[in-house]
């Protein structure tokens, strides 16, 4: 075992990890973040999507020793003081969710979008999910939930 500090969620953690241990099972299993789901250990289909320093990354790829020191956010992070972020409160106003299983992953990595481009074309957006999979929705509902929500925060910042 060996012990790691990790920024999770803008909170300095130190955890006891093996060396083959994942981020994906340190997030889930150590730290009990379980908004950061496990589907193919893969990487193939972006539900354990979280960002590592800015870039929307399987955690299931990634051990949880060599992202010490790197600023990581998961879903949980995405809400502040009670109020949902701009991109899940536009994932539930335009009915983006159906069994909900990717959505964690969904959210990062258009969160990692629209912190680099926050006026992303239909294309930019589709590119940017392009490995993260829903069995349940044609993608339509998710794309015009992160315009919405890119919409949203453009005139927050305008303000």
């Amino acid at each position: 075992m060996e012990k790691i500090t990790l920024r999770v969620n803008s909170r300095d953690v130190e955890v006891l990890v093996e060396p083959s241990w994942t981020l994906l099972y340190v997030l889930r299993e150590v730290l009990d973040l379980t908004g950061v789901k496990p589907g193919c250990h893969t990487g193939d289909c972006g539900a354990c999507k979280v960002i590592i320093d800015g870039e929307a990354v399987n955690s299931c790829l990634v051990r949880a020793v060599h992202v010490q020191g790197k600023s990581i956010e998961t879903v949980e992070g995405l809400a502040q003081d009670g109020r949902l972020h701009p991109l899940q409160q536009a994932f539930i106003d335009c009915g983006a969710v159906q069994c909900g299983y990717c959505t964690p992953g969904m959210l990062m990595s258009a969160k990692s979008l629209l912190d680099k481009n926050p006026a992303p074309t239909e294309e930019e957006i589709k590119e940017a999910l392009g490995n993260n999979y829903c069995r349940c929705t044609g993608y339509y509902k998710i794309v015009e939930a992160i315009q919405l929500a890119a919409a949203r925060m453009r005139e927050v910042g305008a303000e």
